[in-house]
């Protein structure tokens, strides 16, 4: 074969030519549709990117409202239960004890027997004053035959007038002497009467203090009787909390032993006076109760729910404490955050009251930032209950 055959021809050569130009057009093809897909992911990653570092940068923040209103602050103090009426039964008339009918637990009625005691020196002592008054009586009517008998010999001048007054002098002694031993005969019958110890109410004998035989005087209390429908509950209340306790308010009485369980009573009465030694007040409860459930000597726990002091009250998560004194954050409607002074009154502990520096209807940021401004914009993600307004929640 000859050099001329070997050699490519013409159209040969035009035809590699024409594939290389489009194999080398579609390679740039290719890398410029690659190049742009970069840009165009580049261009989208930047702008999310933008749109994730606002997004981080925007402050999100819950609110409170202060509004007027709400309730008392609900205070919890220990107690001790007594009997409405509760006293201790002595005997009058001393002596030995005879018998006692009723024992402790029992439940008696007013005037019903208790005991009954023997009094022989007591006996003896009306059986004496009723024989001097008889003496004594005997004594007034012999005074007054001769009182009638001087009349009659005045009226013929038989006696004088002076003799006549001295037998009238005798006989209004007499009668005078006649009332006295009347008087003391009377008072041996009452004492004498009190050989039946009765109840002097209805209630429980809760102690018994003697037997039969023992010896019975006037300082020794035969039994202790209390009056257990209504009880009585003393609380003393702090001196911070006095002014906000009135009678009438009612009162959740609460004891460990009886899960489940609370009484309702009312406020009788306060001391209307502050203990000087303890800073309290003394508040007495009345507390009814028909089913016996409740003992008296009891130790109870009180919840009094106190008259609210019209002073606005804020949660304690909102307060801000830095060197020009306490804050509050406020919003406004555009988001802008105010820092507000604010002046502390009673600590109740989840809520503060707020006596000067609000006016309520405040928007007030929760748990608000160190870092947080006058004039920083922020975001409100939802409101949280409302603060109470007027006295505690």
């Amino acid at each position: 074969m000859t050099q001329e055959e070997r050699l490519p021809s013409l159209e040969e050569r035009r035809q590699v030519r024409r594939t290389t130009r489009i194999v080398t057009i579609a390679v740039v093809v290719l890398l410029a549709l690659g190049a742009g897909r970069t840009i165009i992911s580049r261009i989208g990653n930047a702008k999310t990117l933008e749109a994730h570092a606002q997004q981080s940068a925007q402050q999100y923040v819950r609110v409170t409202t202060v509004r007027p209103g709400g309730t008392g602050q609900a205070m919890s103090l220990p107690g001790s239960l007594q009997g409405f009426v509760q006293a201790p039964v002595a005997a009058r008339a001393g002596g030995y004890l005879r018998r006692w009918t009723k024992d402790i637990g029992s439940k008696v009625a007013k005037g019903e027997l208790l005991a009954e005691i023997d009094t022989p020196e007591l006996d003896q002592q009306l059986s004496q004053a009723i024989a001097a008054r008889n003496q004594t009586a005997a004594s007034m009517e012999l005074a007054r035959t001769t009182v009638e008998r001087w009349e009659a010999l005045r009226k013929r001048d038989a006696v004088s007038q002076q003799e006549l007054e001295e037998r009238r002098s005798a006989y209004v002694q007499a009668r005078a002497n006649l009332a006295g031993a009347d008087a003391n005969v009377e008072r041996l019958r009452q004492l004498e009467s009190f050989k039946r110890v009765v109840a002097p109410f209805s209630g429980v004998i809760t102690k018994r203090n003697v037997d039969i035989g023992d010896l019975i005087d006037s300082n020794k209390p035969l039994f202790l009787l209390s009056q257990t429908d209504p009880l009585r509950v003393y609380v003393n209340v702090p001196q911070a909390y006095a002014q906000l306790v009135r009678a009438g308010q009612p009162a959740v009485v609460t004891q460990a032993e009886m899960r489940g369980r609370t009484f309702t009573g009312q406020v009788a009465r306060t001391s209307g006076a502050i203990d000087t030694a303890t800073r309290t007040m003394q508040v007495e409860i009345t507390l009814p109760n028909r089913d016996g459930a409740l003992l008296p000597g009891a130790f109870v726990n009180v919840e009094l729910t106190a008259a609210p002091s019209g002073v606005l009250t804020v949660p304690a998560n909102v307060l801000l404490f830095r060197g020009e004194g306490v804050l509050v954050a406020g919003v406004d409607d555009a988001g802008n955050v105010q820092l507000l002074p604010v002046r502390l009154g009673r600590n109740y502990g989840e809520f503060v009251e707020i006596p000067n520096g609000l006016k309520g209807g405040e928007r007030l940021v929760l748990n608000p930032s160190d870092a947080l401004a006058n004039g920083d914009k922020v975001q409100v993600v939802a409101d949280a209950r409302p603060a109470a307004g007027k006295g505690a929640p």
